[in-house]
C-alpha cells in the first residue's frame, strides 16, 4: 500500500513524496531539501530513494543535502548534467523497493534528457505533461515532446498524473482560448478556481481528464486544430505540426 503526498516548494513547486512499507519514503524531484528534511522528520520516514525527472535546478538542488543525512540511491536520466545519479535508468528500467515498482520512461522534449516514473496507477512526469499543459523546450525539440506526450497519452487513462508544478489555471485559460466550445474545459476551470480558493493543490489529475481537457493531448480535434491555423496563419498537415503551432502559442499566451 502507498500514499503520495505533496511537498510544497519555491513559488509553485511540488515535491512528490511516496510513502510506503515499514516508514519508508521516496522523494520526487527535491529541489529544495528543507521542506523534505521537516516532513521526513515530523512523520519519522526514512528516506529510501530520491528520483529525478530531468536536471534543472528546481528539481535537484536539494539532493546534496539530503544525501547528507539520508544514504539513499539517486535514480534518474543518463545526463551529463547532473553527477549525483547512480544509478542512470533509461527506458524500461524497473525500479524496485521493497514493494514500491516504478518503470522508466524516456520523454524528452522539455529537456533532451528527461525521464518519468511510472507504477500503482500514478505517473510521476516532472514538467512534460502538466494539468491541462506540457513543459516549455529548454533543451529538447517539439517533435520529441509531442512523441513523448503520445506515449503518455496510451498509458490506461485511469493513470494519476503528478507533475511538479501548480500551473493549472494559466493553463486551463489556455486551453479555454484553443477550445472555446470545449464545455469540460469550462467545467475543470471552474473547479480548479475553487480548489485553489481553498490553496489546495489541483494535482494530481488524470489521464482521463487531460485526454478531454489538454489541448496538446488534443492535436487531433477539429477546434484545436483550427485555433492553432489561425495562430500560425497557415494550414497544418499533421497533429505534430499543430502540436508545434500550440507550443509557440502558449509560449507568448498571457
Amino acid at each position: 500500500m502507498i500514499s503520495i503526498h505533496p511537498i510544497p516548494a519555491f513559488r509553485d513547486n511540488y515535491i512528490w513524496l511516496i510513502r510506503f512499507g515499514d516508514r519508508q519514503a521516496v522523494v520526487v524531484d527535491p529541489g529544495d531539501a528543507t521542506p523534505v528534511l521537516q516532513t521526513l522528520q515530523q512523520e519519522e520516514l526514512e528516506l529510501a530513494a530520491i528520483l529525478i525527472t530531468h536536471h534543472h535546478w528546481d528539481h535537484v538542488d536539494g539532493c546534496e543535502d539530503l544525501l547528507d543525512i539520508y544514504k539513499a540511491p539517486v535514480y534518474g536520466p543518463d545526463s551529463e548534467h547532473i553527477d549525483l545519479i547512480s544509478p542512470p535508468c533509461r527506458e524500461g528500467d524497473t525500479i524496485a523497493i521493497n514493494g514500491l515498482e516504478l518503470k522508466v520512461l524516456e520523454v524528452p522534449g522539455h529537456t533532451s534528457d528527461h525521464i518519468a516514473f511510472y507504477g500503482h496507477d500514478a505517473l510521476f512526469c516532472g514538467d512534460t505533461l502538466f494539468a491541462a499543459g506540457c513543459g516549455r523546450l529548454l533543451g529538447g525539440t517539439a517533435a520529441q515532446l509531442y512523441e513523448s506526450l503520445k506515449k503518455i497519452s496510451e498509458l490506461p487513462i485511469s493513470t494519476h498524473i503528478f507533475c511538479a508544478h501548480e500551473y493549472t489555471l494559466a493553463n486551463l485559460k489556455f486551453a479555454q482560448a484553443v477550445e472555446p466550445g470545449n464545455g469540460a474545459i469550462k467545467q475543470r476551470r471552474n473547479a480548479a478556481e475553487q480548489t485553489r480558493g481553498k490553496n489546495q493543490p489541483t494535482l494530481p489529475s488524470t489521464l482521463k481528464d487531460e485526454l478531454a481537457t489538454n489541448p496538446f493531448l488534443r492535436c487531433n480535434e477539429e477546434e484545436v486544430i483550427v485555433s492553432a491555423e489561425n495562430f500560425a496563419n497557415k494550414k497544418l498537415d499533421t497533429p505534430a505540426e499543430v502540436f508545434t503551432a500550440l507550443r509557440l502559442w502558449k509560449d507568448s499566451f498571457s
